[in-house]
């Protein structure tokens, strides 16, 4: 089996990369620069690919502007559209095209699954929704598509960890605010899982919510990784700051949450190794 890979060097791409080879599969890894190539060129580079797994996309961990925003949706969107319109060029076609989404597509009030949703009107929720849209093309060239829409991830190497273990190693760790607002997450270990469970059950199409079956709350995170580290977590980050460094939208968006549930995938069988925050938590730094 072939896979192609777009982000395949980021934090989420290159454990995917590790996993299929481990299976035995050809890894095409797909970097920024072959989105730049001329179509027919970029064919041939996906060429007898069974899966593409689409990752790519710039980090929302940077200041918010004008500019930075056009790239958000860029590195996303066009880069979905490209890849559908080569696909429907390829004389022999994938088997299943997976897409990346986030539970940032929902609100941040109320408690959702891909059923029994209210989306986000704000410029992340929109940015999944244009995202999720221009991945779904690829359904009328008659290829099977699947839209992981992730919980934060939680592993080693990259992700919202990467951030906060030097400030909770220091004992400087705290919650964003009260900590009340919603914290849907998953382990990297089952994000993988999710991956190589979707090649291998053919029935599944349409969109899956790839996230732990229980949410915790900001507040909730902190506690658990102050447990698991031996730590104090009294500190509190205050709104304004973030707002400071990401800009007004970016910091709003993120000291918010959304509470999701993964439904369709408890559907069709999948099962999760680890479902609470604590035992993500310990597997991943205890001792």
């Amino acid at each position: 089996m072939r896979i192609a890979i777009s982000g395949a060097g980021g934090f989420i791409g290159s454990h995917l990369v590790r996993m299929f080879e481990a299976e035995g599969w050809e890894v095409v890894p797909l970097h920024t620069k072959d989105f730049s190539l001329d179509d027919a060129v970029f064919v041939e580079k996906l060429s007898g690919a069974d899966v593409i797994a689409h990752l790519a996309g710039a980090s929302i961990n940077r200041r918010w502007t004008e500019a930075y925003k056009k790239e958000l949706f860029d590195s996303r969107v066009k880069t979905a559209e490209k890849l559908v319109r080569a696909m429907a060029m390829m004389a022999e076609k994938p088997k299943l095209f997976i897409c990346t989404s986030a539970v940032g597509i929902y609100a941040s009030t109320g408690k959702y699954d891909e059923e029994n949703a209210v989306y986000a009107d704000d410029f992340l929720g929109r940015l999944a929704q244009n995202w999720e849209a221009a991945a779904m093309q690829a359904k009328a060239v008659g290829i099977r598509t699947i839209i992981f829409r992730y919980g934060i991830v939680l592993g080693h190497g990259g992700g919202i960890l990467k951030e906060m273990l030097l400030p909770f190693r220091l004992g400087l760790g705290g919650t964003i605010g009260d900590g009340t607002q919603s914290f849907t997450w998953v382990h990297i270990d089952d994000l993988m899982r999710g991956y190589l469970f979707a090649t291998r059950h053919p029935e599944m199409e349409g969109v899956y919510n790839l996230m732990a079956p229980t949410p915790t709350t900001n507040d909730g995170l902190t506690k658990a990784l102050g447990r698991v580290l031996h730590r104090p977590t009294f500190m509190t980050v205050p709104r304004f700051l973030l707002k400071l460094r990401f800009g007004s939208e970016g910091g709003e968006a993120l000291a918010g949450g959304q509470y999701a549930l993964p439904k369709r995938l408890l559907e069709v069988g999948f099962t999760f190794k680890f479902k609470t925050i604590d035992a993500a938590l310990e597997n991943l730094f205890g001792s």
